[in-house]
């Protein structure tokens, strides 16, 4: 299926929001939230199996468009948010299209549409110390394997030699925030 791809762009997210976002969308709708108790639901059970099924889709997806054997853009969610006319400016170089500034200026004036789930913290944190540490070391073996795409090196390699038990993060800081 890829083959007819000539590039891809890659969107990476922090998977700790990007997995409380799912899980508010499938509970509370396209722009609703979760309720508490959605968390606690099955003695914690179901929130346990969703967050461990999301994070380990989100690393297998991941790492497979890392093989991806043509031109690869990178693109990190948070930094898209941070500074939208800028990252979309590369995208747009990077696959070699034109836009119109007043399309791109438009583009930027709707950034938002009518699906933004506006921010509502929880009181609790609902990851505990095994999801996290489950989460935690998905995002070692993406980050490790990020960072070798990035010098230049083999993913495919890289991944043959690791295994998700033997992740260790020697370096603390992560290129996903």
């Amino acid at each position: 299926m890829r083959k007819v791809f000539s590039r891809a762009v890659l969107m990476m997210r922090d998977p700790y929001p990007a997995i409380q976002a799912e899980f508010n969308r499938q509970s509370g709708g396209h722009i609703g939230h979760a309720q508490p108790d959605k968390y606690t639901r099955d003695q914690g059970r179901y929130w346990e199996k969703f967050v461990t099924n999301k994070a380990l889709a989100w690393m297998n997806t991941t790492l497979d468009w890392l093989k991806f054997d043509g031109p690869l853009h990178l693109v990190f969610y948070e930094d898209l948010l941070d500074n939208l006319p800028e990252e979309m400016r590369r995208i747009l170089e990077f696959l070699d299209l034109e836009v119109s500034e007043s399309n791109f200026d438009c583009m930027i004036r709707h950034q938002d549409g009518i699906y933004k789930r506006r921010k509502r913290p929880l009181n609790f944190d609902p990851f505990t110390s095994k999801l996290r540490s489950m989460v935690d070391h998905c995002k070692r073996l993406v980050d490790r394997a990020i960072r070798e795409v990035l010098a230049g090196g083999d993913v495919k390699l890289v991944l043959r030699n690791l295994s998700y038990q033997n992740i260790s993060d020697k370096t603390n800081t992560s290129i996903i925030r």
